[in-house]
């Protein structure tokens, strides 16, 4: 644990668990409550200090960070594909992505500002002022466990916010390694902590309760963040919630399906499909279905599973027993309900794969809305394809979800991608691109994929309060 300025080891510990080996990697400090506790006053009390400094003495700090970053890429990537799995090539781009965070608010810090607004009184005037919101709680997930820390403790820090974060607890050891950054880069002490355990549950209801906590921004699953969204409202918090999601890609009649197979391949299998905005649902024309099929599942089996260390490979492993489970069990309702199974669709066994948790690249064709994996989310390495026939029909089924995150369009036509992109309800849409992501974009969902947005000129605002002044001259 990181606590005002200082490391401490804890009475009780956890393991950390290598997902593709199984080794022990390392024993984390169990964070007790009163450890929470005195985390959050730290923060509390540093706040005021921290708040009072020149939004360019916060940008120096973060641009120290973003240098620091760089010059640890390596050491960072190598951990993260330990820890987390994913193959070190994606590790580095990842580690790249959150250094673009602390770069991008080191600049947007100095973008802070207010107005004046006249009023119809002669002696009247009104001046707008963006304040830090306070102490922000944050909780970060495990499948991006570097880029999704600076994505909210970049903006906060920005903004004169001061920060206690806790990440999952598949993947402290990335957080423990970023905070160490951090600290070398000069930040005070108690501006920035962290909290390390196995169970989190009372460290979410502590920053959701502790009125000292003005802001909680949380990346996870829809129902913790549902749960947390209603125990923060009952004590008037602020919140951003960055939750699952469900993306439809839609391959239309005039896309090249061989481009847009080798393209949704790319990101479908991203981190072993384990990201929020993994397409899930592959919607395409039904004139080249059998074409794309062709390539998806050519593509598909030519990816190798294994240790991400290895240069080879190409998809590593999943996070946990648990996550396997789902994909068999989503695989077999599928296939039981007429979905074929053109490739993949178990669990990977042998010398390489017994100690981990492997499953094995899968395509699914001919998915229907009776099949489990029409609705819910797969996270993990299942292409879920479909055919459609038109305009009006796939943008329904496309809609059909509770979660609105991320979508994907492949046309050539101007015109019938931007009436995709207006109709489709999502917060993200990639138009011939798998990669509609920066640092200088906005990242967010609709309905059940959260609120608030990440990045961007918008990531600094959820870090702000808005104060009126109306004086008389």
């Amino acid at each position: 644990m990181y606590i005002n300025g200082s490391w401490r080891e804890g009475d009780a510990h956890f393991a950390v668990h290598n997902p593709a080996t199984g080794e022990l990697l390392a024993q984390v400090a169990e964070s007790t409550p009163e450890d929470v506790k005195a985390a959050i006053a730290a923060a509390d009390a540093a706040f005021n200090h921290w708040s009072e400094t020149t939004v360019y003495e916060r940008s120096a700090l973060l641009y120290k960070a973003y240098e620091l970053m760089l010059a640890e890429k390596q050491e960072l990537a190598h951990l993260m594909t330990t820890e987390q799995g994913k193959p070190l090539r994606a590790a580095l781009n990842e580690v790249q992505y959150a250094a673009d965070f602390l770069l991008w608010f080191a600049e947007e810090a100095k973008r802070v500002g207010g107005r004046n607004i006249p009023s119809v009184r002669a002696e009247q005037r009104f001046m707008v002022l963006q304040q830090p919101v306070g102490v922000v709680a944050a909780i970060t997930p495990w499948n991006y466990p570097i880029s999704m820390l600076t994505r909210k403790l970049a903006p906060a820090l920005a903004a004169g916010c001061t920060v206690v974060l806790k990440p999952a607890e598949s993947t402290p050891l990335c957080a423990i390694a970023v905070f160490k950054l951090l600290e070398k880069a000069g930040f005070p002490a108690g501006v920035i902590n962290l909290v390390t355990t196995s169970t989190p549950a009372f460290v979410g209801e502590l920053f959701c309760t502790d009125k000292r906590i003005k802001k909680l921004t949380f990346t996870g699953s829809t129902w913790v963040g549902k749960h947390l969204n209603s125990l923060a409202a009952q004590h008037m918090k602020r919140v951003s919630m960055e939750l699952g999601g469900h993306a439809p890609a839609i391959v239309c009649a005039d896309a090249d399906p061989h481009h847009a197979a080798k393209g949704l391949g790319l990101v479908k299998f991203l981190n072993a499909g384990q990201a929020c905005i993994s397409p899930n649902r592959i919607f395409v024309h039904r004139s080249i279905y059998v074409s794309f099929l062709e390539t998806m599942v050519d593509r598909t089996k030519k990816l190798i599973a294994g240790n991400g260390l290895q240069t080879e490979i190409s998809i590593g492993p999943l996070i946990n027993e648990a996550a396997v489970i789902k994909l068999e069990r989503q695989v077999e309702d599928a296939v039981a309900k007429g979905a074929r199974l053109l490739c993949g669709g178990k669990r990977l066994t042998g010398p390489t794969f017994d100690a981990g948790h492997f499953f094995a690249p899968t395509v699914l064709a001919d998915v229907t809305e009776q099949m489990d994996i029409y609705y819910e989310e797969t996270f993990g390495p299942i292409a879920a394809v479909l055919a459609f026939d038109t305009e009006e029909e796939v943008t329904q089924r496309a809609n059909d979800t509770d979660y609105g995150l991320a979508a994907y369009i492949y046309t050539q036509q101007f015109s019938l991608a931007h009436r995709l992109m207006e109709k489709l309800n999502f917060g993200i849409i990639g138009i011939n691109d798998i990669n509609p992501t920066s640092a200088a974009a906005p990242f967010g969902g609709m309905n059940a994929s959260g609120l608030g947005r990440e990045g961007a000129e918008e990531g600094i605002q959820e870090y702000l309060e808005t104060k009126l002044c109306g004086y008389l001259i």
